[in-house]
């Protein structure tokens, strides 16, 4: 065990939704006995982070945001017993308390405390100002500061900028797969999105066995990822998807279809590319005002399922290693999923590359 004490960190600050954030000076927070502090090696950007900062996502400000991370651990208070000095660590934005209903009901994704523990407690400041440790783990800092239940040590072979995917994109998308749909072998499957979680609901669909992998996005360069993913087909997302999944899967539909982008208008064309009787998983984060429109006729008759998909359903203690352990035997490419290693002076040039939709991922790498 280490003492932990306060220290100082870059990290990339947003002040307001709608402005650039900038690169300043924090003062970590004193810890307290069951706080961590993690050397931070890598952290990736993810478009729940654009969202917060367009407003989409409403949040509190100023903060530091990042939420996919990875890192090493200098020091532990004194009733951690999870993790230790020199542990290399992914961290997760939903720590299970491991006590409330849902934690006891095999739900840890939807933990009662988690978040609450996540964005509370002790942080860190900025020229006096307090700071919320934005989406739980507040990545984009070369320190950060995390509540225990949200580090998970795992095998230090796998490089950390890796490691760092499996804090949000591997485990989201290959989570929705493996947890929320639970895919049999030989499921036609559609995937509507095909950022760095949609990508990763690619791989976790070939790894269960899926007959058919038909991904949807309007960018070429993502067909052409997907496909050298697993994916058998790619289909231009501006045209009349549902009619094109159909054709591609004998006229009736996908039997399961991921929707990873969070619009109406794309929840609404996944719904009707599933057939008959088939599941619909919502794995887009979308805005609380956003509403998307079915009859009830539609529904009674189409027999489908929506499932919601929270983290994709993960419980990052069993799921976290088990990804970490795909990257290390190359069962799931982490690697393809990078398209840009940026510095954290560079964070506004990779959040505008995600708008241009031209990376799968933009990954902060941090001197170590």
């Amino acid at each position: 065990m280490s003492a932990l004490r306060s220290c100082s960190a870059r990290a990339a600050v947003a002040h307001r939704a709608g402005q650039p954030l900038s690169v300043e000076e924090i003062e970590l927070d004193e810890p307290g006995p069951h706080d961590v502090l993690v050397r931070m090696a890598a952290s990736g950007v993810c478009h729940s982070d654009l969202s917060v900062l367009n407003g989409t996502i409403p949040f509190v400000f100023p903060t530091v945001l990042g939420h996919e991370g990875a890192g090493v651990v200098e020091a532990v208070g004194g009733a951690v017993t999870r993790v230790q000095p020199g542990d290399h660590v992914v961290l997760t934005w939903m720590p299970p308390c491991r006590h409330c209903f849902f934690c006891l009901a095999g739900q840890p994704m939807l933990c009662e405390n988690g978040l609450t523990a996540a964005l509370g407690g002790n942080y860190a400041s900025v020229g006096g100002t307090r700071l919320v440790r934005g989406l739980g783990t507040a990545t984009f800092a070369e320190r950060t500061l995390v509540p225990e239940g949200g580090a998970v040590a795992v095998d230090s072979s796998v490089p950390l900028e890796l490691a760092a995917l499996v804090g949000c994109a591997l485990t989201t998308g290959v989570g929705a797969v493996w947890n929320t749909a639970e895919l049999r072998p030989g499921t036609a499957v559609a995937v509507i999105g095909c950022g760095g979680v949609g990508l990763s609901v690619v791989q976790g669909a070939r790894l269960a066995g899926a007959s058919q992998i038909v991904a949807v996005d309007p960018v070429p360069a993502k067909l052409e990822m997907a496909e050298a993913m697993g994916a058998t087909a790619g289909i231009d997302g501006t045209g009349d998807v549902a009619a094109a999944v159909r054709a591609l899967t004998g006229g009736r539909g996908a039997d399961t279809v991921f929707e990873v982008v969070g619009r109406p208008e794309t929840i609404r064309s996944a719904f009707d590319a599933a057939r008959r009787g088939g599941d619909v998983v919502l794995v887009g984060a979308g805005a609380p005002d956003a509403e998307v429109r079915f009859n009830a006729m539609e529904l009674f008759l189409s027999g489908k399922t929506i499932k919601g998909c929270v983290y994709g359903s993960t419980d990052p203690d069993r799921d976290f290693p088990v990804l970490i352990e795909a990257i290390r035997s190359g069962a799931v490419d982490a690697s393809a999923l990078v398209s840009r290693r940026v510095a954290l002076e560079e964070i506004n040039d990779a959040f505008s590359a995600m708008e241009a939709g031209t990376v799968a991922r933009s990954v902060i790498v941090f001197d170590q």
